[in-house]
């Protein structure tokens, strides 16, 4: 015989609550004396219920607005692009200064003459943005936002 073996059989029963002052758990039934926890539906309080008291979500105070959890894209300006030329993506614009980071989300926006051509490889453009760049005798085409390559640790 081994002690995980051996067949435990619980010695007591369940006790019934409620079932008058000489069973144990009778009259109250380990409720406590009167109020709202010891009436029947307390279980039905809603989440942060004090009791009539205000809740802790009322009495803090609520911002306002909410916080957007997408990184906002950088904004260029047509009229910055007129030094540029040829084939243009999001780290030629980092390279020049017009933007902080190649890897976030680029849009293009209206703003004084473009007069030179160029081929815009970003992620967004607005419709008058795309519409100067065509006129210039430029083109536009949307591109999805680079990924950064992990770099591989020598060892």
């Amino acid at each position: 015989m081994k002690y995980n073996d051996l067949q435990v059989n619980k010695n007591t029963r369940s006790t019934r609550a409620g079932r008058g002052i000489s069973a144990g758990r009778g009259k109250t039934a380990g409720r406590g004396t009167k109020g709202q926890k010891a009436r029947t539906g307390h279980r039905k309080m809603p989440a942060g219920f004090m009791g009539g008291q205000r809740a802790i979500m009322q009495a803090v105070p609520k911002l306002k607005g909410f916080k957007s959890l997408h990184a906002k894209a950088q904004n260029v300006y047509t009229d910055r692009l007129n030094d540029l030329s040829g084939k243009i993506d999001n780290f030629t614009l980092a390279d020049r200064g017009l933007i902080e980071n190649p890897y976030a989300k680029v849009k293009v926006i209206t703003r004084g003459d473009l007069t030179a051509k160029i081929e815009l490889e970003t992620q967004f453009a607005s419709k008058t943005a795309i519409a100067a760049i065509k006129k210039a005798g430029g083109s536009f085409k949307k591109v999805a936002i680079p990924q950064r390559i992990a770099e591989k640790t020598a060892e």
